[in-house]
């Protein structure tokens, strides 16, 4: 039996698409796994070993989309500024980061797996509009360039009905991006992504909002699951970041760059009154069109192991 290990990384992207959930996809691939194991005995070769551990991910992810879709602040609520500090929604099934260190292992010989327009945030939250066959439909079809016979075949359809079913997602997926998105997304992140971020860590770093804002589009979107409310404009994002320049009020922050889901992103590490070291805050993931921020997405998360970013910092 072929090594299951070999696969892993690529189904796990495959399952993130699907289910827009990291932690989620990686249960996915270890049951696919378990099943397979357990099935050993009926595959007899009509596929190729790595498009049979495709039918089971797949299956078994078309299964957990009946669940609620994965979103973010912006789709539940209108914008909004808080009059009072509300708490964090951890019912709610909230997109997740995918570290770029995992997606730099990933291995897959047919596709482009990881191109950088499949990936990102706004594909994540767009594809989960789609009903769960459409979904896997589309991956199939138009991220991992599969044909028609083929999707056919491994979803149990006719051709017609993938032709179908594709014709109506990508309507869909239109509606629900960036409508400036192929501006910002053919490409990796680029030199001037990163002098962006450099500047906006200056600002930080000297305490000005102002500079800060000024990094920014006017209608700017900044959200910060696992809170629902979220910001949008210029005149929002400064009035939060003027409290959390505070250092009497949060601390001290430091960032180290990094990427995930393919976009510029900052690792931030606060340092609370009366600590010693600069501890994991979240993942400030950046948006960025003509050279400016038009969305942030700041994760609260502390186990950053998986980002390989170092546990805490030490004091200067």
């Amino acid at each position: 039996m072929t090594d299951f290990e070999q696969y892993r990384h690529e189904l796990r992207v495959h399952c993130y698409r699907l289910l827009g959930s990291y932690d989620e996809a990686e249960d996915m691939v270890q049951e696919t796994f378990l099943r397979a194991w357990r099935g050993r005995d009926t595959f007899r070769g009509q596929s190729s070993f790595r498009t049979w551990l495709y039918r089971i991910a797949t299956n078994l992810c078309i299964d957990d989309v009946r669940r609620p879709r994965r979103v973010l602040p912006y789709q539940l609520e209108p914008a909004s500024f808080p009059a009072a500090a509300l708490p964090a929604r951890d019912d709610l099934p909230w997109v997740q980061p995918y570290p770029d260190v995992l997606l730099d292992r990933a291995e897959e010989p047919d596709a482009q797996l990881v191109r950088r327009e499949t990936i990102e945030l706004a594909f994540l939250i767009a594809i989960q509009h789609l009903p769960p066959r459409q979904r896997a439909v589309l991956i199939f079809r138009d991220v991992l360039g599969w044909s028609a016979k083929e999707t056919a075949a491994m979803m149990d359809l006719t051709a017609a009905a993938v032709n179908s079913a594709l014709q109506r997602a990508r309507p869909v997926m239109k509606a629900q991006l960036p409508p400036h998105r192929a501006e910002w997304s053919a490409t990796p992140s680029t030199a001037e992504e990163h002098a962006l971020l450099r500047k906006y860590v200056d600002a930080w770093e000297a305490g000005d909002p102002d500079a800060l804002t000024a990094l920014m589009h006017e209608d700017v979107r900044i959200t910060m699951p696992p809170y629902p409310f979220w910001f949008e404009g210029r005149e929002s994002a400064r009035h939060t970041i003027v409290a959390n320049l505070d250092p009497a009020y949060r601390g001290q922050w430091r960032y180290l760059p990094t990427s995930v889901n393919r976009q510029p992103t900052l690792a931030a590490y606060l340092r609370e009154p009366g600590d010693t070291a600069f501890r994991p805050f979240g993942l400030d993931v950046f948006r960025i069109e003509n050279g400016l921020i038009a969305e942030l997405t700041a994760f609260q998360l502390t186990d950053f192991a998986a980002h390989n970013l170092p546990p805490y910092l030490a004091s200067a």
